[in-house]
């Protein structure tokens, strides 16, 4: 008689660290007012993107299935156009998306409560090792996703009382 029920091995998650990039940060700020800030179209504009971008959003429908269009303008005068839909919505605890538009990949955002400061933990996981390798050669992803968490942070400190 075999047992259906399922092993140790049959149940423990993929290893998925070899296609993943992972920054943590804590902000001096409620997670909700974080949550906000992340989702919200007019308090995106003010810091979404690396250092020197601004953004435009062309459409936002934020729900599970839901899309997102927005261009991030370089400050080299490129446009980056983007497109995200929204898999999972769990205010204010975590955010999951994919990135349909080139560099594929599904982003997982954790907003942790400690107290009167948040600690969001975002997780980019592409398909495959080589598209997440080649992704930080070309567009310096690391970075790009550490100075964007950066700019959230110094957003949600300086508008505290602002942002609803």
């Amino acid at each position: 008689m075999t047992s259906a029920r399922p092993t140790m091995r049959d149940s423990a998650p993929a290893d998925t660290s070899d296609r993943g990039i992972v920054v943590t940060r804590v902000f001096d700020a409620p997670r909700a007012l974080v949550f906000t800030a992340w989702t919200d179209p007019k308090h995106l504009a003010h810091w979404w993107g690396p250092n020197g971008f601004t953004l435009t959003t062309h459409a936002l429908d934020f729900k599970p299935g839901g899309i997102w269009r927005f261009v991030m303008h370089g400050p080299d005068g490129r446009d980056y156009k983007n497109e995200v839909v929204y898999v999972e919505i769990a205010e204010p605890e975590r955010l999951v998306y994919r990135h349909v538009s080139p560099p594929h990949f599904q982003m997982t955002v954790t907003f942790a409560d400690d107290g009167v400061k948040t600690r969001i933990t975002a997780q980019m996981l592409f398909e495959t090792a080589e598209l997440r390798d080649k992704t930080i050669k070309a567009v310096g992803a690391v970075e790009g996703l550490k100075q964007t968490l950066g700019r959230l942070g110094e957003y949600v400190t300086e508008r505290k009382e602002s942002i609803r």
